[in-house]
């Protein structure tokens, strides 16, 4: 069987639904979004769901930005709730590491994010089980709070549908049709083609092996990451999600009173022990349950009764500089929306929207997320995409 499409989206996970949903609203309707699974069946599920607009990366602040306007108003605009809990968001860090959160905080200002400095005291109040004294300095997001990455999929999807794009659940794509230096469309499992203008890759973790058979070696390596839930023992109240880039975690709260446990020391790169994304623990190991026990312990002290009530792991897919390839390929007709790095549930509306951009206009629509910061080309350049504001010892975090 053989159908046209005027894009082709592979991959119904969180970016690709949002893809499709920002491509409907520019017009672009004759849209197939082809899932192998079920749409968010994927490591969108897996998303600890943190929204925030911390980024010394200006672009990715103002993605971040732009995504908390959609999820702020996600039930005027899906007709559903879509998950998301504005809890704000305060970030700490050390001495050596204030100067570099006072400039990030301006540049986020400057984009357009609702930030500012506030002191100890203050953040006393939102977090009193909190031990706050190795911090000297602290940012405040009253609008941050966290999210249900799959229920947000689910309404992209819907609404992407409602629109007329073909949603294909139970197709996996299984080949890139090609003629000469141009993709056509795609071929899926049962041996039906689809041809397109353009075909959107939104693999995430699956990526590089999906497209390496191209000659297009993406740069992504997938880490297993791993997250806890904990009963606190005391009801902890409305309390926000809380970056600790001191001792390199980060807590917040979930719907029924337990709380949500990460770790933000992050390796670099070329450390990454890599992970299989089909074929891996899907829970915390010892290991980390000693790490949290120990972190979790030494800033919370005001947790006396604090239990494990269990955990979790999904696959990041990483790029060298921990910034996300939302570009053209190689291949004409070729887009490709993967390598997140973490990041990818709080930017997806903007992800959808520059996806959207490229494929109607050939660039961003924003002067704030130019297109050029996320190009494919930039590891061969060797032009990462890196905050001017790093975080000393703070890991991958922006």
């Amino acid at each position: 069987m053989t159908e046209t499409a005027d894009v082709v989206i592979v991959g119904g996970g969180l970016e690709g639904a949002a893809a499709a949903w920002a491509l409907s609203r520019r017009g672009v309707t004759d849209v197939v979004v082809a899932e192998r699974n079920t749409v968010g069946s994927g490591m969108t599920g897996k998303s600890s769901g943190i929204v925030r607009c911390h980024y010394g990366v200006s672009s990715l602040a103002a993605m971040a930005a732009d995504g908390l306007e959609v999820f702020e108003n996600g039930e005027d605009i899906f007709g559903t709730d879509i998950g998301f809990r504005q809890t704000g968001y305060v970030v700490g860090v050390g001495e050596q590491n204030v100067e570099s959160l006072r400039k990030s905080l301006a540049a986020q200002r400057a984009v357009g994010v609702d930030t500012e400095e506030i002191d100890k005291d203050e953040v006393a109040k939102l977090w009193p089980f909190a031990d706050l004294t190795p911090f000297a300095a602290f940012g405040w997001e009253a609008r941050g709070g966290y999210g249900d990455a799959y229920q947000t999929a689910q309404a992209f999807s819907t609404a992407a549908r409602a629109a007329g794009a073909r949603v294909r659940q139970g197709t996996a794509v299984t080949d890139l049709l090609v003629d000469g230096d141009r993709v056509t469309g795609v071929r899926t499992a049962d041996g039906s083609e689809i041809f397109a203008g353009t075909v959107v890759v939104a693999t995430g973790v699956w990526t590089r092996p999906f497209l390496a058979r191209y000659g297009i070696d993406v740069p992504i390596r997938v880490i297993r990451e791993q997250i806890v839930l904990i009963d606190p023992g005391v009801e902890v109240g409305k309390v926000p999600v809380f970056s600790d880039l001191v001792s390199l975690q980060y807590v917040r709260p979930e719907v029924g009173g337990e709380i949500l446990f990460g770790n933000s020391d992050l390796p670099g790169y070329d450390a990454i022990d890599p992970a299989d994304p089909d074929d891996y623990l899907n829970r915390a190991t010892d290991g980390f349950v000693d790490l949290t026990v120990d972190k979790v312990g030494t800033r919370f002290p005001g947790f006396p009764d604090a239990a494990i009530s269990g955990s979790y792991a999904g696959c990041y897919d990483v790029t060298p500089d921990w910034n996300p390839i939302i570009s053209v390929a190689p291949l004409d007709g070729l887009v490709i929306a993967a390598g997140f790095s973490g990041h990818g549930f709080k930017i997806a509306p903007a992800v959808g929207r520059l996806v959207a951009d490229i494929v109607v206009d050939g660039h961003s629509s924003d002067s704030r997320i130019p297109a050029s910061d996320f190009r494919f080309s930039r590891f061969a350049e060797d032009d990462p995409l890196k905050t001017p504001y790093p975080y000393v010892g703070a890991g991958q975090m922006r």
